[in-house]
């Protein structure tokens, strides 16, 4: 792929056409989105601006489809490559990342067609479990579908905030290879939150609360998970150990979901013991 990425980035046309095609192919969004990534990381968003819309005009007709997830996986890859070139903070990218997805969820933008009532009708007629478990809710006074909405927008808002980071990081990881070589392995395992990145984390949280803003609480949360895995990539980086360790705790993400809590903590307490300062000072 990095040959590709360097092909994309000997002129204009080149990674044009690359977005372009990418996103024409089922399931290749993600490569689309992230040679608009590595353009504007490397070039800026103004002249990375005809890449990305090679990138979004597919993904606008898949969202014609039905399908918004490649559309705002584009987007929001965009602006956290715009952030990140501007601040050179992963933190800050993550935070506005997060509130932006959170923003589309609670807009409605990750509903079918029709909303979530259609959908909703279809689970109860085939499944009475959960059409019995639907009406306790509706009996405490719970509007079932809106409450359908938020799931079905949440979990598409997380798979294209997980998505966006992904291509976010691969992009990073081409800018790198291109140009500064362990560059990204170094940024990436010495990324932490801020003191005052997790205030505004919380501040979100407690306003997603008093404003009855439940999709802000559903994503951001993700700035943290994601420093907590750079922890384990600097920790294990720092000790020397075998890749194979961060291939188990991939398979733990994915298989247990109390690793996720349990980086989450440890990413908390990091921005405020810096682990991995203390780690290479007693290695001095």
């Amino acid at each position: 792929m990095l040959a590709l990425a360097r092909w994309a980035m000997r002129g204009p046309l080149q990674s044009i056409v690359i977005a372009l095609l990418a996103g024409l192919v089922p399931w290749l969004f993600w490569f689309s989105a992230a040679i608009s990534a590595l353009v504007t990381l490397r070039r800026g968003l103004v002249p990375a601006a005809p890449v990305f819309i090679a990138a979004a005009l597919p993904a606008g007709w898949w969202w014609t489809q039905g399908d918004p997830v490649p559309l705002a996986t584009v987007l929001l890859v965009t602006l956290m490559a715009t952030l990140l070139r501007a601040r050179v903070r992963w933190g800050e990218a993550l935070i506005g990342a997060s509130l932006t997805s959170a923003l589309m969820v609670q807009l409605g933008i990750f509903l079918p067609p029709g909303g979530a009532g259609p959908l909703l009708e279809s689970i109860r007629q085939n499944a009475p479990e959960l059409d019995a478990r639907l009406n306790d809710i509706a009996a405490q006074g719970v509007s079932t579908e809106q409450l359908a909405g938020l799931v079905i927008g949440g979990i598409t808002g997380l798979v294209v905030m997980l998505a966006a980071t992904a291509c976010l990081a691969l992009a990073r990881s081409w800018q790198s290879g291109l140009y500064n070589p362990g560059g990204f392995r170094a940024e990436f395992h010495a990324f932490r939150l801020s003191s005052r990145e997790t205030l505004v984390l919380a501040a979100c949280g407690v306003l997603g609360v008093l404003l009855n803003v439940p999709a802000v609480l559903l994503l951001i949360w993700i700035p943290l998970l994601v420093a907590g895995i750079a922890l384990v990539h600097g920790y294990i980086g720092l000790k020397g150990m075998s890749g194979l360790w961060l291939i188990g705790i991939y398979f733990l993400l994915l298989t247990a979901w109390p690793t996720i809590l349990i980086l989450l903590l440890l990413a908390l307490i990091d921005v405020f013991a810096d682990f991995r300062a203390r780690l290479a000072g007693s290695h001095r």
